[in-house]
C-alpha cells in the first residue's frame, strides 16, 4: 500500500471507482465513501475501535463491499501546518493497514488529506443546519468528518 500524493492518485485511478475516507481517532474511526464517479461523499459508519485486527477486518470488508479503489486518510495537522503526536498516531495506523490489513485493504493506494477544522466545521453545520442535540451529534460527527475530508480530497482530484 503506497502512500502517494494527489497527482499520483489521479494518474493511478481508473475512470470510475469509489474512494473511502477514514477519520482516525483514538476511540473511533469515521468512515465515508464516494459515489462511483467520485463526485459526492457520503458518511458510511462510525467504527468504535477495538483490537487492531478486528478494526482492519471491518475496514477490509467495507473496502470489498464498496469496491474501493483508494483510501483517503485524514491527517490532523496542527493549525500552523506542523505535525504533532496525533499525526504520528494516524501515520502508524496507515502503516498497520499495510502490514496487518487484509489484502483488499493493504494493497490500496493511500493519500493523506489535511483534516484541520473538519470536526469543527461538521459540528457547526449540525448545530446550525439541523439543530441536532449533543448526543445525536456525538453519534454522527466522525463519519460526517470523514465525508468532509473526502469532499476536500475529491475537490483536489478534479
Amino acid at each position: 500500500m503506497p502512500i502517494i500524493d494527489f497527482p499520483g492518485l489521479k494518474a493511478e485511478l481508473t475512470r470510475d471507482g469509489r474512494l473511502m475516507a477514514l477519520d482516525v481517532g483514538t476511540k473511533t474511526i469515521g468512515v465515508a465513501t464516494s459515489d462511483l464517479l467520485r463526485t459526492l461523499a457520503t458518511p458510511l459508519m462510525l467504527l468504535r475501535r477495538s483490537k487492531l485486527a478486528a478494526d482492519l477486518a471491518t475496514l477490509g470488508d467495507l473496502a470489498r463491499k464498496h469496491d474501493v479503489k483508494a483510501l483517503v486518510v485524514g491527517l490532523p495537522l496542527n493549525m500552523d501546518g506542523s505535525e504533532g503526536p496525533r499525526c504520528q498516531s494516524v501515520r502508524q495506523f496507515v502503516a498497520n493497514i499495510a502490514a496487518h490489513g487484509p489484502p483488499v485493504l493493504a494493497n490500496l493506494p493511500v493519500v493523506m488529506q489535511d483534516e484541520r477544522l473538519s470536526t469543527a466545521a461538521v459540528t457547526r453545520g449540525m448545530i446550525d443546519d439541523y439543530d441536532m442535540s449533543r448526543a445525536k451529534r456525538a453519534e454522527r460527527v466522525d463519519a460526517a468528518a470523514a465525508a468532509w475530508i473526502l469532499e476536500s480530497a475529491l475537490a483536489r482530484l478534479r
